[in-house]
């Protein structure tokens, strides 16, 4: 599909579709969404799932690999994620004892060491390990798998943690990709969410890695902060566009409050509304277009020449629990406290607290929380829901040959709501295919919301305080 080079402007939005769509659902980092796990998928589960890839048509294909790194040494207000906040560094020796051991029951389990092809420690801070420490996790993942050549080994940067010898030492380890936390420039909104980083030292970073030779280099953002208004953030979007990052991720800022304490620093009434959120959105949409960069999807931007920008183009796009990805379906083998993993159709979460964690591990056993297995339906619908968040489109004569359906029939009770995705100019429709406009790539979200049933059922469980886990309300689509 070829992605639209303009956005519409959000001031031509109709405010009743504006109204109707300000809702919460889920970002689709996955399907099934983590609040449907359940704890009888345990770690007997996890184990059995690994074993089977060990002995099937599986084994031969390379796996990805996330390693959560859960401390950080100050709190941002905004932050969702599974944290600990300590200033006590002495605390990563032990937990990478744990992770140690948990890399072996793994290794127990899979049987023979996986190629892999795709590495990311995220947390947290994954800075918040000293350089020694990061040699030792290394060294402990490449002795229980076999990285190829090729593959993408990224790391998130608190740019507050590093400098340009830190960032030599980690290209030195074999890192090749970075992704710096940036938020926001704005000093104003910086210190409402206790985050303050100077423009320059940012600046510094990113040309001493391009110095250092890093193949990609990404920027996180976030919009609905307080403090934000479309100028000011509209500023912001300059300058990072100033800086040419590779790829650009931007995230709606979710404020629960009642779920993460952090939050609960924040003061209400500082909050953009929602149609300046939408502002934000467009306005960084049309900004990052306007300088050379392709929107990947609802929260990705990449230069043209990027790989993330050549996959959209060719169709190979996909989405995982780090955002959108050039890597195929891959296996995903998740490490450290609440990190998920996916095996064949099964997803597993592990233990969200340290000390329930090292309990585990200490007795033998993988640190499960919950999991879920994929039925078929699982499997379709999360087919239909990846092909219009990755795509924009659906194929639909190619979707009932794969999946031998009948679109139609299959998907009836949804046929209402897509007609009316379709009158509020947000799809097209046809007998061949589905694709979303231009204006609804504004409500990606709400267009894959039809394909999921889980949304007519309350939760199985209450869910994690993990970023990659979509909380049982959902944060806001817009």
């Amino acid at each position: 599909m070829k992605q639209p080079t303009t956005s519409p402007d959000s001031n031509f939005i109709d405010d009743d579709l504006l109204r109707r769509f300000d809702v919460a659902g889920p970002r689709y980092t996955s399907y099934p969404t983590a609040d449907r796990f359940s704890e009888m998928f345990g770690a007997d589960s996890l184990r059995h799932s690994l074993a089977q890839r060990a002995s099937g048509s599986q084994a031969a294909q390379p796996v990805s690999l996330y390693v959560h790194i859960p401390f950080c040494e100050s709190i941002c207000y905004y932050c969702a994620c599974n944290k600990v906040i300590t200033r006590h560094h002495e605390r990563a020796a032990a937990y990478l004892d744990l992770l140690e051991i948990e890399l072996g029951l793994v290794a127990e389990a899979l049987g023979t060491a996986p190629e892999v092809s795709q590495l990311h420690l995220g947390g947290g801070s994954p800075t918040f390990l000293s350089d020694d420490e990061l040699t030792r996790l290394m060294g402990a993942l490449r002795q229980r798998f076999a990285f190829r050549d090729d593959a993408e080994i990224s790391i998130e940067v608190d740019p507050r943690t590093v400098d340009a010898t830190r960032l030599a030492h980690l290209r030195a380890l074999g890192f090749n990709r970075l992704s710096f936390g940036i938020q926001d420039f704005d000093p104003q909104v910086q210190r409402a969410v206790h985050r303050e980083q100077s423009l320059e030292s940012v600046t510094a970073l990113m040309t001493a890695a391009r110095a250092l030779g890093f193949r990609s280099i990404n920027a996180d953002l976030i919009y609905g902060l307080p403090q934000q208004s479309p100028e000011s953030f509209a500023t912001t979007v300059r300058q990072v566009a100033a800086l040419r990052p590779d790829r650009i991720a931007l995230y709606g800022y979710a404020h629960l409050p009642h779920r993460f304490k952090p939050q609960r620093r924040i003061d209400d009434t500082t909050l953009p509304a929602a149609e300046s959120k939408l502002r934000m959105l467009s306005g960084a949409i049309s900004g990052f277009l306007s300088e050379g960069y392709c929107y990947i999807g609802m929260d990705h931007f990449a230069l043209p020449n990027d790989p993330l920008a050549v996959a959209k183009q060719a169709g190979r796009l996909h989405r995982n629990f780090q955002g959108y990805s050039t890597q195929p379906d891959r296996d995903l083998i998740a490490l450290g406290v609440s990190a998920i993993a996916r095996v064949g159709a099964h997803y597993a979460q592990n233990l969200k607290t340290l000390d329930a964690y090292e309990a585990a591990l200490r007795a033998g056993r993988l640190p499960v929380e919950r999991g879920l297995t994929l039925d078929r339906d699982d499997l379709i619908r999360q087919a239909a829901i990846m092909s219009v968040m990755c795509q924009g489109r659906l194929d639909i004569p190619a979707f009932e040959q794969l999946h031998q359906l009948n679109f139609d029939q299959y998907f009836a009770s949804e046929q209402p709501r897509l007609r009316q995705l379709e009158a509020d100019g947000l799809i097209s429709l046809s007998s061949k295919t589905l694709e979303v406009t231009p204006l609804g790539w504004y409500f990606v979200r709400a267009v894959a919301m039809v394909f999921d049933r889980y949304l007519r059922r309350p939760p199985v469980i209450a869910p994690s305080s993990d970023e990659r886990v979509e909380p049982v309300r959902f944060s806001r689509i817009l």
